[in-house]
């Protein structure tokens, strides 16, 4: 068995991505063979959270403690050397396949009731491919417990342009604000974006070292949907998202394996330590529902 288990190859025209069965991660996206996200071997596990689902929380969580319903909760200290909890309970769990076909394939995963986590949450992530539209990806979230609960969603993908390097790349994103960060938690109030920080008219990554939580990320122009782009000599890949998920932390490590520089832009419905300060939650309450949609475009 692979570390990341069963690969599952969906394919529309040029387009083709495949999704695995561990984690439900985004191992590929390519169009006509040129790559759109960083990609990974199939024996490899996927380095720093490489297309990587964040449910039932995205980003951080201080000290893995939160409070639900007036008691205190302990998640496991699953960034243990800085002693938080990150990125969710969904990321090394086997999904069970559900419908497929040739340009689709839904999986599903239960966070059952356990240490830290009070109620018992049924998911699922559909991934679909179009040779128009590029990849959509749709997720659901479904109580089946007898009490209502607070939660976030997140991707992890990062964003390629072909070959092109990085730093040669040019990033927008459609954020107004920046969230301070102290070791990737909040020390304050998000605060209007400045300088390099603003990246609305896009700026180029060289010389950029960005681990950064951006909100206020809004359809703008009348469009119904959030929009974050990463292009280079006119052609590129754009992040499109439902406007719930507002947030977007942008991460610029420089030793991805085989590229070295590389850029996460993870779409977020809240910003890290959200269990603890509330801000941008989601809540289901018994037998309801949320589906929310992001996808890639490339262009």
């Amino acid at each position: 068995m692979p570390p990341t288990g069963e690969q599952f190859e969906i394919v529309s025209g040029d387009t083709r991505a495949v999704v695995t069965e561990v984690g439900a991660g985004l191992r590929s996206l390519t169009r006509a063979g040129r790559h759109y996200v960083e990609t990974y071997d199939e024996d490899a596990r996927p380095p720093r959270g490489a297309g990587a689902v964040l449910v039932p929380w995205p980003n951080r969580t201080a000290h893995g403690r939160w409070t639900w319903n007036g008691g205190p909760q302990q998640l496991p200290l699953t960034e243990a050397e800085a002693g938080n909890a990150i990125h969710g309970l969904l990321r090394h769990v086997l999904y069970t396949a559900g419908e497929r076909s040739a340009d689709a394939v839904t999986l599903h995963a239960v966070v059952p009731v356990q240490p830290g986590w009070p109620v018992p949450l049924d998911t699922s992530v559909r991934f679909a491919v179009s040779d128009e539209d590029g990849l959509t990806v749709t997720h659901t979230v479904r109580n089946v417990g007898t009490h209502a609960v607070p939660f976030g969603v997140g991707a992890h993908p990062y964003l390629r342009v072909g070959d092109v390097p990085t730093d040669d790349c040019t990033l927008t994103l459609a954020a107004t604000s920046s969230l301070p960060l102290e070791l990737g938690l909040p020390t304050g109030p998000a605060v209007p974006v400045a300088g390099e920080l603003d990246l609305r008219g896009g700026r180029e990554l060289a010389g950029m070292e960005l681990d950064h939580a951006f909100g206020g990320a809004v359809p703008t122009d009348g469009d119904t949907l959030v929009r974050h782009r990463l292009e280079a000599d006119g052609a590129g890949v754009e992040l499109w998202a439902d406007p719930e998920f507002g947030w977007v932390q942008v991460f610029t490590p420089d030793d991805h394996p085989g590229r070295g520089r590389a850029v996460a832009v993870e779409p977020m419905t809240c910003p890290p330590d959200a269990l603890n300060s509330g801000t941008g939650l989601l809540t289901v309450g018994p037998g309801e529902e949320w589906s929310g949609r992001w996808g890639l475009r490339p262009f």
